[in-house]
């Protein structure tokens, strides 16, 4: 008995009734559909033409489990505007599904970009159920049965009226299966897909056959078919086509390479044909059955006679292009870490070392000889012999030749080119101001204003482009460590023997530029200031050697010592001796252009050691440039105190100081008080204004000008101010380091006006702080009133002789306790600029310069260029004629001012450069398309047919770059039309080898004649796909059954053969 009661428990628990995997499969369907809303499908608005392709579509998926295998079902919808109230309305019983409709509608016929559903059935919603993994197809016929009629038995369950297709076979064939219920309706999608065409079905009569068997109609006569007709032709042979690049020239150093531009530019284009096919496709839509004949013995489909035509492209994937891989090369140096002298090795660039070490120990034999001229020894010349053979053969094996080295140096430095060639005089004017030209920048676009970068005729801008062609095609990364180790050395020569470098702007380094180009420019400025003290001190030697001889001989020697001697560089340069005239480089005019440099530098070198030496270690006898003086400085920045830093206003103008004869014979006894008494470095009068407690004048003082700064010098200073902190004695070093400029201010012009006060200083540098008190109140003008400004920033009174006399008092801010003003007023002593310490030590930051430049590694050099080197490829697009692309007149400022911001980032990020080079790219390749296209299309001579329709073609240019397939208007009869018949004419006769095309290659498309004697050659080849779309409206499966639509896609290519069809009958009356 307990047995039976335990198996009547078991019996209880096992429950038969629970869903199986098919049934949960179905029900996870059927919530879908629910989810998505798909049981109340409403009428959309009618298809547009080319809707299915201009419009969006929309999509959305799930995730749905049949078993072990996963499934994704996703929903793609057109995307359409939504009906008008009142006409929106839910499908009604007796009406037929929009899907059904929709197969029937022509004006989408063979979309260029489409679902492959779509394109085959003409379908704008429907649902797809693909396996997840390919290893998941669903390949049996039993599996293709059961997920068919589970998709059947959802759509039915949930009153489901859209298409649903289940994806079968392997994902690469593309074949479907499907269905659509609709009450008294239904329609199956089924589809053939064969590698090769049948030779009875590769024309329309077969096809047709084939669709005329799958309805088996029982009706008689035959409902009507209508067929849309689409032959595709492929030219792939540009026999006309102009190669866009400059062929290559056998007689340039690389004369095999395609695109080579030297290195004044950087190069542009496509290698290869960035469009690889043009297809044309040829259209008959609508016809009827029996208004074609299309067999295999005769077709009337002629291309030619076709009512649309239709273009479309095939880009070549991934072209090469030049701008592109030559930035891209270049920006991957920036990750390398390797030294100059790691990639080049030391021996490459020792040759000068003996000789170096010669000069510097003849140097140091001057300064304590002076006397004495120390002849160089035979051993020494001997082994100076043989270095310079060595480094004649070591040439060979330089990484740039030396016939390119030259080209490159004088490239960049042109004033160096032709100075064999003009006369001493010309070339005494170039150097005195190469950089005149630079003045009068050219217009440039307001997009560049805030390029941080560099002018585009200066030389660092020529560096860039330069070195970005040498990476590429003149041996990489170590020809770019050899080209910036000749730039060191030409940097380090025109230091050393005052030749300014040409292509920088004069003036303090502009912060708006890169810091390589500031560095440049802060080394012309410590050029140019060395070169003008060193042609004062020559000057001033001459009138001190005069004054001493005539009025007492215990000057001799401070005239000795601070004379040049007459084998001086600037006694050269006034003789009109060239830079370059030196005998080590005339004796050596055959070697290459680095070496003369070298040679010339080691030249000069030795001798105007004693001089420079001298010159340089002078800190005390310093004078300010004589065409740079100013009369009041801006001192902003400079003087010290919150509310303290205003500056005087510009009352000073350019000047020579041959007439200040008296500061110059003044003793260096800065402390003699009765010396002191002397007025000395004198400017002029500052307009009427006089002493307060003298009456005399008052005198515009020579000043010093304030130093010039990098913008890394400047961040060096604030980081130094910022470290001092908020002590006492941080407060007062910071406010000493601030007026510096300020006590060099106030001793000159302690010296220009002796027994002046505070208050003189303050009327002439920062006249706000003057406040005035008249004493006569009854001449003209009211009490307070501010002097008027006579054209120097002074105070000027009115009435002649008959001046007002004036009082007045510091502003508050100077009579504060403790102000900077009065300590350094204080500790000011009259001292003449020219008697200064130098505010600015040319010597020592130029050095710093040179050796800034000479400790960057080669990566570093080129993220410094990649500024300009970004500002010289979008210029290069530019004169590409971007601006004649619409697709991209509305993204290159974008990308413009991407890179502005890129380059004017406070730390330099390769990535950011990085991604700018693949726009960059990307738009080189756009550019190259359009340009092949106007290449192949438009005319390229003057013809007056071809210019009447020079518009067209143009219009037809600019929307192949924009539209994937553009329609040829008048197809073959329009001018477009008759070019593109006349592009297939020339590849067909080339093909068969003709030779009466030969004479007309260098017609325009539009203009090539043929003779019409080879009429057996036709004019295009054999269509390389063709597509047929089969409709009819015919009753299935009994004559009584209600008329339903069918529809048959067929494509015919060389190695694909697929029907897709769609044929309904009616379920209520079989």
């Amino acid at each position: 008995m307990a047995d039976d009661v335990e198996e009547s428990e078991v019996f209880e628990i096992t429950d038969f009734t629970t869903a199986s995997e098919w049934e949960r499969f179905i029900a996870r369907l059927e919530q879908i559909i629910h989810d998505w809303k798909l049981t109340t499908y409403v009428r959309g608005p009618p298809l547009k033409k080319g809707e299915f392709s201009a419009g969006e579509w929309e999509e959305q998926s799930e995730s749905i489990n049949f078993a072990t295998v996963c499934f994704t079902v996703t929903e793609h919808r057109l995307k359409q505007a939504a009906p008008a109230e009142g006409t929106q309305q839910e499908e009604s019983e007796d009406a037929l599904p929009q899907a059904m409709e929709d197969m029937l509608l022509m004006e989408n016929d063979f979309p260029p970009r489409a679902h492959c559903i779509c394109r085959w059935y003409g379908l704008r919603h429907f649902v797809v159920l693909t396996p997840v993994a390919n290893s998941d197809a669903v390949l049996s016929e039993s599996k293709i049965n059961l997920l068919l009629s589970s998709m059947a038995i959802a759509v039915n369950n949930t009153n489901c009226l859209l298409p649903i297709f289940a994806q079968i076979q392997q994902k690469w064939r593309r074949m479907y299966t499907g269905i659509c219920e609709a009450p008294g309706v239904r329609t199956t999608f089924d589809m053939v897909h064969l590698k090769r065409t049948p030779h009875q079905y590769s024309h329309m009569e077969g096809l047709l056959n084939i669709f005329k068997s799958k309805l088996a109609t029982p009706i008689s006569p035959f409902p009507p078919v209508k067929a849309s007709i689409r032959f595709t032709y492929v030219l792939h042979d540009w026999t006309q086509y102009a190669w866009s690049l400059q062929p290559p020239d056998m007689d340039s150093p690389l004369g095999d390479e395609v695109g080579y531009p030297g290195f004044k530019a950087l190069p542009f284009g496509a290698v290869e044909d960035p469009i690889s096919e043009l297809h044309l496709s040829a259209t008959w839509p609508s016809q009827a059955e029996n208004t074609i004949v299309d067999n295999d013995v005769y077709s009337d489909l002629d291309p030619s006679q076709a009512p649309q035509w239709s273009v479309r492209l095939r880009l070549t994937e991934k072209p090469q292009c030049l701008l592109g891989e030559y930035l891209s090369a270049f920006a991957e140096l920036v990750h390398n870490r390797d030294s100059t002298d790691q990639l080049l090795g030391k021996p490459a660039f020792d040759d000068n070392d003996d000789e170096t070490s010669e000069q510097i120990s003849q140097a140091l034999q001057r300064l304590t000889d002076p006397g004495r001229v120390h002849l160089p020894t035979l051993s020494s010349v001997v082994s100076r012999a043989r270095t310079r053979i060595r480094s004649r053969q070591r040439q060979v094996e330089a990484p740039i030749a030396v016939d390119i080295l030259n080209e490159l140096l004088v490239h960049l430095f042109p004033d160096a080119a032709n100075q064999d060639e003009a006369s001493e005089g010309d070339e005494e004017g170039e150097k005195d101001d190469p950089t005149e030209a630079m003045n009068v920048q050219p217009e440039v676009k307001e997009w560049y204003r805030h390029f941080k970068s560099g002018p585009e005729d200066s030389i660092t801008y020529k560096l860039a482009v330069a070195m970005c062609v040498v990476n590429h095609s003149h041996g990489g990364l170590k020809a770019v460590a050899h080209l910036w180790q000749e730039f060191v050395l030409e940097m380090r020569y025109r230091w050393e023997n005052m030749y300014l470098i040409p292509g920088l702007a004069s003036g303090n380094p502009n912060m708006g530029c890169c810091l390589l180009h500031q560095k440049l420019q802060m080394l012309n400025c410590c050029i140019s200031r060395k070169k003008a003290r060193e042609e004062r001190q020559s000057m001033s030697g001459t009138v001190w050697g005069e004054h001493a001889s005539s009025t007492r001989g215990s000057s001799d020697q401070n005239t000795a010592s601070g004379s040049p001697g007459t084998d001086s560089p600037s006694n050269d340069r006034s003789n009109g001796v060239t830079p370059y005239a030196s005998a080590t480089q005339l004796a050596g005019e055959d070697q290459g252009f680095a070496e003369k440099f070298r040679s010339a530098s080691k030249g000069s070198v030795g001798e105007g050691r004693s001089v420079r030496s001298d010159s340089d270690s002078e800190e005390e006898f310093f004078e300010c440039d004589e065409d740079s003086f100013p009369g009041s400085p801006d001192k902003d920045g400079l003087e010290p105190g919150a509310g303290e830093t205003e500056a005087k206003d510009s009352r000073g103008v350019n000047f020579q100081v041959g007439e200040e004869t008296d500061a110059k014979v003044t003793s260096p006894d800065v402390g003699n008080e009765s010396r002191s008494q002397k007025p000395s470095g004198r400017l002029r009068p500052y307009g009427d204004l006089k002493l307060l407690n003298k009456d005399e004048l008052l005198y515009i003082p020579v000043t010093q000008d304030p130093a010039p700064m990098t913008e890394d010098m400047l961040e060096e200073h604030a980081e130094v101010l910022a470290q001092l902190g908020t002590s006492s004695e941080g407060a007062e070093l910071r406010a000493k380091m601030q007026s510096a400029c300020l006590l060099s201010d106030m001793q000159a012009f302690k010296a220009a006006n002796p027994g002046c006060e505070l208050e003189d200083f303050v009327r002439w540098y920062s006249p706000r702080d003057w406040i005035e008190h008249e004493e006569d109140e009854d001449e003209e003008g009211d009490e307070g009133e501010e002097p008027m400004d006579d054209g120097e920033g002074g105070a000027r009174e009115e009435g002649g002789a008959n001046r007002r006399k004036v009082k007045g008092s510091l502003s508050q801010r100077m009579m504060l306790p403790g102000n900077t003003w009065q300590e350094v007023w204080s500790q000011s002593k009259p001292v003449p600029a020219h008697l200064q310490k130098r505010l600015f030590d040319d010597t020592k930051e130029a050095e710093k310069v040179l050796h800034f430049l000479a400790s960057l590694r080669p990566g570093e050099v080129v993220l410094h260029l990649l500024p300009l080197i970004v500002h010289a490829a979008l210029r290069r697009l530019e004169t590409a004629a971007v601006e004649d692309v619409p697709s991209l007149q509305p993204h290159f400022p974008g990308l413009v001012s991407k890179a502005s911001r890129v380059t004017r980032a406070p730390t330099q990020e390769i990535r950011k450069y990085e991604e700018l080079v693949k726009q960059i790219s990307l738009f080189e390749e756009v550019i190259a398309r359009s340009l092949s296209l106007k290449a192949k299309f438009l005319p390229q001579r003057a013809d007056t047919e071809a210019s009447r329709h020079a518009s067209a073609l143009q219009q037809f240019v600019s929307d192949l770059m924009d539209k994937p397939e553009v329609p040829v208007i008048g197809a073959g009869r329009g001018p477009v039309g008759q070019a593109i018949h006349q592009l297939f004419g020339a590849a067909q006769r080339s093909a068969h080898m003709l030779p009466e095309v030969e004479a007309d290659l260098q017609d325009s498309p539009g203009r090539v004649k043929y003779s019409h004697t080879h009429s057996s050659v036709p004019d295009f080849p054999r269509p390389a796909g063709r597509e047929f779309i089969f409709r009819a409206v015919a009753p299935r499966p009994a004559p009584y059954s209600q008329p339903t639509p069918q529809r048959m896609y067929c494509v015919l290519v060389e190695e694909e053969f697929r029907l897709a069809g769609a044929f309904s009958q009616d379920t209520t009356f079989q």
